[in-house]
C-alpha cells in the first residue's frame, strides 16, 4: 500500500470547508474525499433500513459495510446515485446525530469500499 498525502479541514457547518477543500484539491491535483458525505451516506442507509439512530453498534456496523464511490460531483451508494438524497435536511440532521458516536466515526473513516475518482 502506498502512502498518500492527506489534508483535513475542520470547522462548523456551512463555514465553507467544502469550497476550500475543492479549491485546494484542484490546485494540488489531489482527489477530494468529502468525509461529511460519509456520515450522510451512513445516515441515509440507516434511515432507509430502519436502523435506530440511537443504536451506535448497529450504525457502526452499517457504516463499515457501505459500498461508496465518489466520481467527481457524483456520489454512489452500492451503485445507486445518491448525490441529492444525502443533501436533504432529514439526512443532514440524522448525520449530525450519528457523527457524535465514536464507533461510527471510526468505521466511517475506514470504510472497506470507498473509491474516489
Amino acid at each position: 500500500m502506498r502512502s498518500v498525502p492527506v489534508i483535513t479541514i475542520d470547522g462548523p457547518t456551512a463555514s465553507g470547508k467544502g469550497t476550500v477543500a475543492s479549491r485546494v484539491a484542484a490546485h494540488l491535483g489531489f482527489a477530494l474525499l468529502d468525509s461529511g458525505a460519509l456520515y450522510r451516506l451512513t445516515a441515509l442507509s440507516a434511515l432507509e433500513a430502519g436502523v435506530d439512530l440511537g443504536n451506535e453498534a448497529a450504525l457502526a456496523e452499517l457504516a463499515g459495510r457501505l459500498d461508496v464511490r465518489f466520481e467527481g460531483e457524483r456520489v454512489l451508494l452500492s451503485g445507486r446515485e445518491v448525490s441529492r438524497d444525502i443533501r436533504v435536511e432529514t439526512v443532514g440532521l440524522a448525520a449530525s446525530k450519528i457523527a457524535t458516536f465514536p464507533a461510527v466515526d471510526r468505521k466511517s473513516t475506514r470504510l472497506n469500499s470507498v473509491t474516489v475518482r
